[in-house]
C-alpha cells in the first residue's frame, strides 16, 4: 500500500472518530446530545425550554428514556431510565404538558409535540411568557 493510500485511510478513520465524538458530547465536554424527554403514562414529553407556568398537583413518576444517540448499543447495555416527579401544569391537560423535577421549585416544562409543532395551548402559554 502506498503512503498516499495509507494516509487517506487514516484521515478517513480520524474523521469518523471525530464525527462520532461530536454527536455524543456537547461543548461542555461530556453531556449527551439527546433532547431532554420524559415519559408519563405512556406519553412522551419534550423539554420546551424557558416557559413561565403555574405548577399544579403532583401526578406521579415520570421516567427519562435512555439516550440512544450513539447507535450500536444493544438494548441490554442501555441504562435504566432516571425518574423524577411529574406535576400538572395549571390550565393544560396532562395529555398535552407536564412539569418534571425533583421538587416543585426545580420542575421544568415538558410538552408533547408532533412534527416539531407544539399544541395550541402550549404555544399560547409560550407566547404569554
Amino acid at each position: 500500500m502506498s503512503w498516499t493510500r495509507r494516509s487517506a485511510g487514516l484521515l478517513v478513520a480520524a474523521a469518523m472518530v471525530t464525527s462520532v465524538a461530536a454527536c455524543t458530547a456537547d461543548s461542555g465536554g461530556g453531556g449527551a446530545s439527546c433532547v431532554a424527554q420524559y415519559t408519563y403514562q405512556d406519553i412522551t414529553y419534550q423539554d420546551v425550554g424557558n416557559v413561565k407556568f403555574t405548577l399544579g398537583k403532583k401526578l406521579g413518576v415520570a421516567t427519562e428514556p435512555p439516550c440512544e444517540d450513539t447507535g450500536g448499543r444493544g438494548k441490554s447495555e442501555e441504562p435504566a431510565g432516571l425518574t423524577e416527579t411529574a406535576y400538572e401544569v395549571d390550565g393544560i391537560s396532562p395529555n398535552v404538558a407536564i412539569a418534571v423535577g425533583d421538587t416543585p421549585e426545580t420542575a421544568r416544562f415538558f410538552a408533547v409535540s408532533s412534527d416539531s409543532e407544539l399544541p395550541p395551548e402550549v404555544q399560547k402559554l409560550i407566547d404569554g411568557s
